[in-house]
């Protein structure tokens, strides 16, 4: 097995697509939910640390140090502050209360998919940085869905944890403004974009792409094919795998979409889809390790011998990719070493101070096994 990494240059900023709304989220009886900003009874929103922050005439943070690490603030600040936080109520929530007296020790870390290996990685190696410090980490699945994302962030809310973790970058501008109101640590992976919320730890979905397309070209590998997400992580990395293609003169000959990727079952039905339509594929490039996993025991099942037949690339470094025969080559990431680095940077933060660097690139690596 042999181990390689993307070119030696500064990331390729992922241009991540911002969206003005979200789709409507269902309620149980039938009816689409209203405005984010307001109360789930329909009354006023509580007060946020950001409007305390405008009323003290000082930042979201320096009012969220003020309740947090009181003695890292000015006493006429530190008064002015504690004086609105009365005057508007915001301590009455209990969450709030707890955000007050330092006392919340929640982090609420929402994953895209509970079945990925990857993503369990980076929130295990979160907590590691954080639980012994006294912070307790809050699971939520999103399942790459925008109404459960714009659900949970409405949550936030009134749960009032001490930071949020997200594993992937959020597009929805609504949401974005309200995580901005939470007056919290954000941090944001998965994504290289040039606009994070507050923090960062990812990586370029559109260098993964390209180094998808420069592998398969190395291989000899000509008719080329993509099976993966046609939003968020995925559009990108078809978005370098088409640039990588054509400046590698090989042929796209087909783009599948996978809207919604729950489990390795999805991937067999993309493969046997896509070779239904191009039998002539020489290679593929699944957009994550579930999709991949799938492709490759479909492969295997078709009697396909790979990579002879077909090759097959993934992306995510995962334990069963190493064990399944002949060994799937993927793209992917220290996702540990993210979480860790995630974790050191929302603790930083919550102590009162900001990291010298707020937007941090981990290595994309390609490790080449028999799949390809």
């Amino acid at each position: 097995m042999s181990e390689s990494s993307a070119a030696k240059r500064p990331p390729t900023i992922d241009d991540v697509l911002r969206l003005r709304a979200a789709e409507p989220v269902v309620s149980a009886a039938g009816e689409a939910d209203g405005d984010a900003a307001g109360d789930a009874d329909g009354g006023a929103a509580p007060t946020r640390i950001v409007e305390i922050a405008r009323l003290a005439g000082v930042s979201p943070i320096t009012v969220s140090r003020a309740l947090r690490q009181p003695e890292k603030v000015a006493e006429a600040k530190r008064r002015k502050i504690l004086e609105i936080v009365e005057r508007t109520g915001y301590a009455t929530n209990p969450h709030a209360r707890a955000l007050r007296s330092g006392q919340s020790n929640i982090v609420a870390a929402f994953v895209s998919n509970l079945q990925s290996q990857q993503f369990c990685l980076a929130v295990q190696g979160c907590g590691e940085v954080l639980e012994p410090q006294g912070y307790q980490l809050m699971i939520g699945q999103t399942s790459y869905s925008y109404a459960k994302e714009t659900t949970m962030i409405q949550s936030l809310r009134e749960m009032r944890p001490a930071a949020v973790m997200f594993t992937g970058v959020i597009e929805i501008e609504e949401n974005r403004r309200a995580l901005r109101a939470l007056g919290i640590p954000i941090m944001e992976t998965w994504a290289y974009p040039r606009d994070p919320i507050d923090m960062l730890v990812g990586f370029s979905n559109i260098d993964g792409g390209r180094l998808a397309a420069e592998h398969f070209a190395g291989r000899g590998h000509c008719r080329v094919a993509f099976i993966g997400r046609r939003s968020g992580r995925g559009a990108l990395r078809l978005t370098g795998f088409r640039e990588g293609a054509r400046a590698a003169g090989l042929d796209i000959v087909a783009e599948l979409s996978v809207d919604r990727v729950g489990s390795m079952v999805d991937g067999r039905r993309a493969l046997a889809e896509l070779l239904s339509r191009n039998a002539a594929v020489e290679a593929v490039f699944c957009a994550n390790d579930l999709l991949a996993t799938g492709a490759l025991l479909e492969a295997r099942r078709l009697g396909m011998r790979l990579p002879d037949d077909i090759a097959i690339l993934g992306f995510g470094h995962n334990d069963v990719a190493e064990e399944l025969p002949p060994g799937l080559t993927t793209i992917g990431i220290d996702s540990r070493d993210l979480g860790r680095q995630a974790g050191s940077m929302i603790l930083q933060r919550m102590r009162g101070d900001m990291p010298p660097e707020p937007i941090r690139a981990v290595e994309l690596t390609l490790t080449h096994r028999g799949s390809s």
